[in-house]
C-alpha cells in the first residue's frame, strides 16, 4: 500500500489548524504545525487493528497542550535551559524570557511553543513526508532582538514502514553570526505493552559520560556516570529518576549509513525494539523520565544544556555558530525492528 498525506483540522488549547497525518494504513504519524511542527503520534497497527503509540502523548492533550510534554518537541536555537536566561555573543549580550519552571533560566528556545509553516508535503510507495519551516524574521519578528541573528530552520519528518527519520537543515540569512543548537525531545513507550510504569522497560545508552549537574544545569565537568545512571549495558530502567545529558557517544556506525546508535529500549513482552540513531553531530542525549513514568523522553542533541554560555569560556560543549550565508544540515532516525529480526 502506498504511503500518502492526509490533512485533516485539529485544536488543541487555543489553537486551530491543519493537522497532517502520514501512513500508509500500516503506520502513521500526525504532525502539527501550529504546535511547533510537533510529530506527536507515531504509531503501529497491532494484529487486532488497533493503533499503539511509539511516541507517547499527554491524554489531556486536547484541552492542554503543553508543547514540550507530548510527542517529539523541537527545541531550537538552544535544547535544554540557558543559565539566567543569558547569552553573551561577539560581545553583546542577550537577555531571554525566564521560561523553565523555576522561572529563574530560559529552556528549549523558540520553536516549540510557536506556529511553523508547512512548505511540502507527499507520499510514493516507499515514504511519506511533510516539511515544515521556522525563522524569527517571518514567524516570530518580536524575538529577533533576543536572538544575536535571524534563522531559515526546517525539519522534514519522514514516515517509513520501519523508521520515522527527522532531516534539519538551519540556514544563516544574516547579517549577524548564528549561535545554535539543536534538540529533539521525544517521549518514547514500546506499542502494545500494557505496563503503567516505564520501569520495566530495558534501557541501553551508548553514552560514555555525564555532564555533571547542580540543579539541573551542567558544571561545566564530565565524568563517568555513576552507576545508578550508567546504562551501557542494556538494564530495566527500575525507578530510576533521570533528568541527566549524557555526551561522549560510543555507538557503532550501522552499515556505513554515518549514523551510530545512540539507544535502544526494549522489553521482553514487546513485540520488537526501537532504536535511536543520528549522525555524529549529535553528541549528547538527554534522558528524562517525566513524573507519569508512562514513557521515557531518549533526547539527541546537538549541543548540551547552556552550551552557549560553555562556549564563552572555552569549554567544548557542541555549540556551534554559522557565519551569514552558512548552512547545516543533521540528521536522526527512530528505527522500529520487528522481534523477528
Amino acid at each position: 500500500m502506498a504511503f500518502e498525506v492526509r490533512i485533516t483540522q485539529g485544536k488543541a488549547g487555543d489553537r486551530s489548524g491543519d493537522v497532517y497525518e502520514l501512513t500508509d494504513g500500516r503506520v502513521r504519524a500526525e504532525v502539527w504545525p501550529q504546535w511547533g511542527f510537533n510529530c506527536l503520534k507515531w504509531q503501529l497497527r497491532q494484529d487486532d487493528g488497533r493503533w499503539a503509540d511509539v511516541l507517547y502523548h499527554m491524554p489531556d492533550w486536547e484541552t492542554n497542550p503543553v508543547p514540550t510534554r507530548s510527542g517529539h518537541p523541537i527545541l531550537f536555537p538552544f535544547p535544554g535551559r540557558l543559565r539566567d536566561g543569558r547569552l553573551t555573543h561577539d560581545g553583546k549580550a542577550y537577555q531571554l524570557p525566564l521560561n523553565d519552571s523555576t522561572k529563574q533560566h530560559a529552556i528549549h528556545g523558540f520553536t516549540p511553543r510557536n506556529k511553523w509553516r508547512v512548505t511540502d508535503s507527499n507520499g510514493d510507495e516507499e515514504f511519506a513526508f511533510v516539511t515544515g519551516e521556522f525563522s524569527l524574521k517571518k514567524d516570530l519578528p518580536e524575538a529577533l532582538p533576543l536572538w544575536p541573528s535571524d534563522f531559515v530552520f526546517s525539519v522534514t519528518y519522514r514516515l517509513y514502514p520501519d523508521k520515522l527519520r527527522v532531516d534539519a537543515r538551519v540556514e544563516n540569512p544574516g547579517p549577524g553570526r548564528l549561535p545554535f543548537g539543536l534538540g529533539y525531545h521525544g517521549y518514547f513507550r514500546l506499542p502494545g505493552l500494557n505496563e503503567p510504569d516505564i520501569g520495566t522497560s530495558v534501557l541501553q545508552a551508548n553514552v560514555a559520560e555525564i555532564w555533571e549537574a547542580e540543579n539541573n544545569l551542567p558544571t561545566g565537568w564530565r565524568k563517568e556516570p555513576p552507576a545508578e545512571l550508567d546504562f551501557q549495558k542494556p538494564r530495566p530502567i527500575g525507578a530510576t529518576a533521570l533528568d541527566n545529558v549524557f555526551t561522549k557517544v560510543t555507538g557503532a556506525e550501522t552499515r556505513n549509513s554515518g549514523f551510530l546508535e545512540i539507544a535502544r529500549l526494549t522489553h521482553p513482552g514487546a513485540g520488537g525494539r526501537l532504536r535511536v540513531l543520528a549522525d555524529a553531530s549529535f553528541r549528547e542525549l538527554v534522558l528524562f523520565t517525566p513524573a507519569h513514568r508512562q514513557a521515557v523522553a531518549i533526547e539527541p542533541y546537538t549541543c548540551s544544556a547552556d552550551a552557549g554560555n560553555f562556549a564563552a569560556r572555552g569549554i567544548d560543549s557542541g555549540w556551534r555558530v554559522l557565519e551569514p550565508g552558512g548552512e547545516w544540515e543533521g540528521a536522526v532516525e527512530y528505527r522500529w525492528e520487528p522481534a523477528e529480526l
